[in-house]
Formats: structure tokens, C-alpha cells, sequence
């Protein structure tokens, strides 16, 4: 089984370089899933009912979260009714939306997708370790390939947490801080890991935002309206070959492809 996950996609210039770069990345790639990360698909923070239905037509076929998941309010009903989207499982009980799903691929095989927010620097949310145990132990029979977007800031808690869910995750994919990092591996008991998977926006940027409004706040301290740099776009990913019987990961590949780049590259 081949996965593929894409990175955070932030605004509008990100969600284009989606629609326009996944569906020949899909073929060429003959992935059975695609992940993708719609945190910051609505102007930078949040999704809507119109940035995720835009995200799924270009191919997504599952989409998770994180911290600003509640950043747009409009959005509480349609994670209730959009059966495709997983937002962080730690939040409390009662809120919008599901932690995580089981999804089928076309040729019948089963992926449990779960969506776990970090705590350093982050808000106060509950244990993702301790939560990641109780989703495990429910989707025990379901499926063997268990896919982790785990959102956080730290990489120490990522790091930590690749190896606690080493040999019970096929893989735990690393998102939030929109910097691709290259310590992509497999680990000992077949979970595929990478720190952080990166970006899919804006090139020349401070992480999707304005390169001028963020050296302004470094400079001055005052608060200003980020907003969305505009210019080339990149996609961030990773592609996950797992044997769908043990849910034990193979491989894992970076990919960064450029919009004006007809090529993608790959690192193994």
C-alpha cells in the first residue's frame, strides 16, 4: 500500500498549488491514499466548508488538522457532517468533529487515520500519548495501517513520540512548523517517521506569511495582520510504502515539488 501526505497548506496560493500539482503527483506516484494537512488552508489559520470541499475535489481524500482548527466558526458543523476530515483527537469530548476514522482505499484495504496536537508551546490540551493508546486499543481489529498526523511545535515531543509509537503506528508524520525536515526513516519496529513533513504554499515566505510583516514584528515587537505572501508555490510531502497486512512500514521518501517545476524530486 502506498500513501501519500501532503504538508500543511497554507491559504490560497497553497490550496492552488494543491489543485494543480496532486492529481498528476498521484498518478505518477500511484498512491492509494492522500492525506493532506488543511490547518491553514483558510486565509492561514482554520478551514471552511469552501477551503476543505475545494481541498477533497483536488484529490484529498482525507483531511486532518490542528491548533486552528477552531479558527473559523462556520466550520464547527460542516467537521461534524464532512466524514473526511480529522481534527486533533486530544481535544475534549463534546467538541465538533472526530479524532480519527478508518478510511478504505479503492482497493479495499484499511487505513486508520488519527490527528494528535502536541503540548509544548502549545495550548493545554490532554495527553497525546495517553490518548494515542486508548485509539489504538479501539481500532485493535479494524486495520493494521495506522497512520499518525501528529501536529506540534516541539521536536522533542515529536521525536518522543515516533519512538512510542514505533511497531503500533505504520507511520507518525510530523506537521505544524511548515519547515520540511530530512530525518525521514523507518524505525526498528516498522513505524515510517519524518519530524515534519513542511509546507505546501508560498516559497518566499516566513513559514506562508509575508516575509516583511514577520522581520517587523522580530524588529519591533508590535502586533500586525499576517498575510499570506503571494509568488511561486512549493508542495511539501512525504510518500509511505506499508504492507497492508502487518501495517509495518517499508519505506518513506521526501518529495518537495515546485509549481513551476514540472519535475518533483525525491530523497531516499
Amino acid at each position: 500500500m502506498r500513501i501519500l501526505f501532503v504538508g500543511d497548506v497554507v491559504g490560497k496560493p497553497g490550496r492552488q498549488a494543491l489543485a494543480q500539482l496532486l492529481p498528476n503527483l498521484r498518478g505518477e506516484l500511484s498512491a492509494d491514499l492522500v492525506i493532506v494537512n488543511g490547518e491553514n488552508s483558510a486565509g492561514g489559520m482554520g478551514i471552511t466548508r469552501e477551503t476543505g470541499t475545494e481541498m477533497l475535489r483536488a484529490g484529498a481524500d482525507v483531511i486532518t488538522l490542528g491548533n486552528h482548527v477552531w479558527a473559523k466558526r462556520d466550520s464547527y458543523g460542516y467537521l461534524d457532517e464532512e466524514s473526511r476530515i480529522v481534527r486533533p483527537a486530544n481535544y475534549p469530548n463534546g467538541a465538533p468533529g472526530r479524532g480519527w476514522s478508518v478510511f478504505q482505499t479503492d482497493r479495499g484495504d484499511k487505513v486508520g487515520v488519527i490527528n494528535l496536537c502536541g503540548r509544548v508551546f502549545m495550548d493545554p490540551l490532554e495527553n497525546p500519548f495517553t490518548i494515542f493508546d486508548r485509539v489504538v486499543e479501539t481500532l485493535a481489529g479494524q486495520t493494521a495501517v495506522i497512520v499518525v498526523d501528529f501536529h506540534a511545535e516541539a521536536t522533542s515531543e515529536k521525536v518522543a513520540f515516533g519512538w512510542y509509537a514505533d511497531g503500533r503506528a505504520s507511520a507518525v508524520v510530523g506537521t505544524h512548523t511548515h519547515i520540511q525536515t530530512a530525518d525521514e526513516r523507518v524505525l526498528p519496529h516498522g513505524t515510517a517517521y519524518i519530524t515534519d513533513v513542511g509546507m505546501t504554499g508560498p516559497v518566499d515566505s516566513v513559514i506562508g506569511v509575508k516575509t516583511e510583516l514577520i522581520i517587523e514584528r522580530f524588529l519591533t515587537q508590535m502586533p500586525n495582520k499576517f498575510e499570506i505572501a503571494e509568488g511561486d508555490t512549493i508542495l511539501s510531502a512525504v510518500v509511505m510504502d506499508i504492507d497492508a497486512a502487518s501495517g509495518k512500514a517499508i519505506r518513506i521518501e521526501r518529495i518537495r515539488k515546485n509549481l513551476t517545476n514540472p519535475h518533483y524530486s525525491r530523497t531516499t
